[in-house]
This record gives structure tokens, sequence and C-alpha cells, in this order.
């Protein structure tokens, strides 16, 4: 088996002994090729390479953007893309603790040695979001407004290292001085008239929506990586709205209900448009401004060794 192991050098738990060890531990098992990232895009790209080259299995050992970059990267040159591997390095690793593997680098090492040696995978589905001359997958989530305020107020004040903390501060600045007011949304779902005045628009692909520390945050807890997307929209931010919904997020049941919710759990495709730009997030990192951007289910898009 030939093997790319991509590495992000900056994420928040990669280390350089931690990377010897994982590419020994590979190199034991397949023929290895150990590549790392120095800047945006570079991930991409070096996955992107390997597909073109038929490489049986990339490998992502960073954080949520990096594999995001290397899902990315192999389904760009088509289908069938080689196999993914994902040995988590970042600070949350939403998308590797929603398949179930482990936070520790190591103990993840071991799962996928052992997943390689005994081909044990599992096939997921991804989220796509599109706009007028672009388009991303996401692996776990994707946002139009609050959240992706927050991921640009943290992009812009951390450095490589990140908590929970600094992303609770990130979202107390946003609520209290949104960078571009409160936008007015319009939100098309298929088979449904249009829901108008939505403050925000989060999408999720599985579920949690992501992690606090320890915590998951529940939006959509029917939200699975074998079905549709998952919607979650508010149409005020008022802030006993906003306590509620938070509340009941990080609960362990994360049955998000209200009068002042929009929740779908299951599907196909959702359009989101605005008067004025408004800030995207793609899996935690952030995109731009846009005023019109259409998700999409992308069943049994790619193969991850677990």
């Amino acid at each position: 088996m030939r093997a790319v192991l991509v590495v992000n050098p900056q994420a928040t738990a990669t280390t350089p002994a931690g990377r010897d060890v994982l590419a020994h531990a590979l190199a034991s098992e397949v023929k290895l090729d150990v590549i790392e990232t120095d800047y945006r895009g570079h991930a991409m790209k070096a996955a992107a390479k390997a597909a073109e080259e038929g490489v049986d299995l990339v490998v992502a050992h960073g954080g949520d953007g990096t594999v995001n970059e290397v899902v990315n990267g192999l389904l760009t040159a088509g289908s069938p893309a080689p196999m993914l591997g994902v040995v988590p390095g970042g600070s949350a690793n939403v998308f590797a603790r929603a398949l179930g593997l482990p936070r520790d680098p190591v103990e993840a090492t071991g799962v996928l040695l052992t997943a390689i040696e005994r081909n044990r995978t599992r096939t997921v589905g991804l989220g796509r979001v599109s706009w007028h001359d672009g388009s991303r997958f996401f692996t776990f989530n994707a946002g139009v407004g609050w959240d992706a305020d927050v991921v640009e107020w943290v992009d812009r004040k951390r450095g490589k290292q990140t908590s929970p903390y600094l992303y609770a501060r990130a979202a107390m600045a946003c609520y209290l001085k949104p960078a571009h007011g409160q936008p007015q949304l319009q939100i098309e779902i298929p088979g449904e008239q249009p829901h108008q005045g939505g403050r925000l628009a989060f999408v999720s692909n599985t579920d949690p929506w992501t992690y606090l520390g320890n915590r998951p945050v529940h939006l959509n807890a029917g939200c699975t990586f074998d079905g549709g997307l998952g919607l979650y929209s508010l149409n005020t931010l008022r802030l006993p709205t906003v306590l509620r919904a938070l509340r009941q997020a990080v609960s362990k049941r994360g049955n998000q209900h209200g009068g002042k919710v929009l929740r779908r759990d299951d599907v196909e495709s959702i359009r989101v448009t605005a008067e004025e730009p408004v800030r995207l997030q793609v899996d935690g990192d952030l995109v731009g401004e846009r005023t019109n951007v259409e998700f999409t289910s992308v069943p049994r898009a790619l193969v991850v060794a677990v």
C-alpha cells in the first residue's frame, strides 16, 4: 500500500517527536511519503497530487482545518478518491471524535494501524457549500453569521494555542458587537416555503456540531454521516433566546426546540441568501463573505480508515 502522511506542524497538538513516531509506525506497514505543510492550501495541494498519482491512503495529522484541506484535495481528482486516515493534532478535532477516534495522537495511530491491517473502513457522507465562483466540501459543519464571525475573531487573536475559553470570549465579543449587525437571512429548504428573518444559519454534517473541551455541543442530534444535512437557525438573537439555545446545546439530550428555532435534521440541500455580505465558515475555516450560498449533502463521498 502506498501512503502519504500530511502533517501540519503549526497545529495545536502536533510535535516533531509525535510526527516521527507516527511516520515510523506507518512506514512499518506501508510505503510512506511524509509532507509537512508550510502555507495555507498546502495540505489540499499535497492530497490532490497524491490522488492524481494513485496513492492508496492519505493520512491527515493536524486539526480540523488540515483534515478539511486533505478531504478537498482528495476529491478534486474525481472518483474513487484514496482512503483517508486521520490522526488528531488540533484542539477540537471534531471530525475525528465524531468518528469515534481517540483524541490522543499515539492512541489514534494505533487505531489507524489496526484499521490498515484489518482493512477496517467506514464510508461517510460529506457536505458541500457552493457560491457563484467556487465550492468546498465540509466534514462536520459550516455556517453563515455568528459562528463565522467567531472563527474570524479567533484567527486574529490566537497563535498556535487555542482553548474553549478563547472561543467563549470570541462568541461573547461577536455577540455584543457583530461584524455585520444582525443579518436578515432567507433560508430555502426543498418542499418548504422560504423562511424569512433568520439571524444565523448553522449547517451540520454530523452530531455533535462541535466540542467545548470535553463537552459536546448539540444542534442537530438527529444528524449523522449516513444521512442528509442538519440545519439550525434562530430568528432572533435576543439574550433570553440565546441563553436557552446554549443551555439546550450543552445538555446531554441536545434536543433543540422552541418557537424561535428553525431546525431540520436530514435534508438534501439548504440555500441561504442575504441582502448584504455575511461571513461563511467551513469546518472552522473562514472562507470569506457571501450573499448567496447553497449547502448540499453528498452521500457516501469518502472512505475513512477507522
